[in-house]
């Protein structure tokens, strides 16, 4: 068991939709190499007040190591808050991708992604494509990748979900729409020293369609202090800004968020 999950981390922490990923911090890596490694995290919650209010939140990374240096990467995040049986919140995202383990100069990286956001009436968004991968900078404290690429999306609006939290009286009806989106990432990470480390990803995506010049703007980064071998306090900053929005909702939104990772 010990080699097939060789890091399970127990994070508590506010909700986010995280893709930092932990394989992707300088100065993270095993001393060992191993062919599998987990990243479990999960929060849980419950009060009894004139109904129960349940919170939950779960995210997952998984890592498995291909020959030549490729990564197939499984990455899941979910967040459901229950006041009784109404649903006052549910969002969440899965994404499988196989990229290079950051080893060559150009690469391919493909990705397919399943997502849903109660609260902003998002019912579903899937989506599949293939970045370039190209490495600008690879040293021993830091690095620098960009993609560059494009991906096919099928997204369904329903401003009837439960969750909803922008029903404001204005006369709403479900959008379904699918686009091809030009998509650029750029991926960069530094070790400060030899307890702090931080990690960023942001992406950029143009519809291709007559509404180009309204992207949206995902960036996601995490600072990570090491407090020793087994325990790292985590500060986590992510925004979205989105001018091409299906829903009357606001264009931006940002979360800041602590928490504790425990190394088993």
């Amino acid at each position: 068991m010990k080699k097939i999950l060789s890091i399970i981390a127990l994070t508590f922490s506010f909700t986010s939709n995280s893709q930092v990923l932990n394989i992707d911090r300088e100065g993270s890596e095993d001393t060992l190499p191993k062919k599998f490694k987990a990243y479990l995290g999960f929060s849980f919650s419950s009060d009894k007040q004139k109904k129960n209010l349940i919170d939950f939140s779960n995210s997952t990374e998984l890592n498995y190591f291909l020959p030549k240096k490729y990564v197939a990467l499984f990455l899941a995040k979910t967040d459901l808050a229950l006041n009784g049986t109404t649903i006052n919140e549910n969002n969440g995202y899965f994404q499988f991708r196989i990229r290079d383990n950051d080893s060559r100069k150009v690469s391919p990286d493909f990705f397919v992604q399943y997502q849903w956001n109660g609260i902003q009436g998002l019912a579903d968004r899937r989506l599949c494509g293939l970045n370039a991968r190209f490495k600008f900078l690879e040293k021993r404290k830091s690095d620098l990748y960009i993609g560059l690429g494009a991906f096919y999306e099928i997204e369904n609006w329903n401003p009837f979900i439960s969750s909803y939290a922008y029903s404001n009286g204005q006369i709403q009806q479900k959008v379904n729409r699918e686009m091809f989106r030009l998509n650029i990432s750029v991926k960069h990470a530094l070790k400060i020293t030899e307890n702090i480390d931080f990690s960023g990803i942001s992406f950029l995506q143009f519809p291709i369609n007559k509404n180009f010049e309204k992207p949206r703007w995902f960036y996601d980064s995490k600072l990570n202090f090491n407090i020793n071998k087994y325990i790292t306090l985590n500060l986590h900053y992510e925004h979205n800004l989105d001018l091409y929005r299906a829903l009357p909702i606001e264009s931006y939104y940002y979360s800041f968020t602590t928490g504790i990772q425990i190394k088993l």
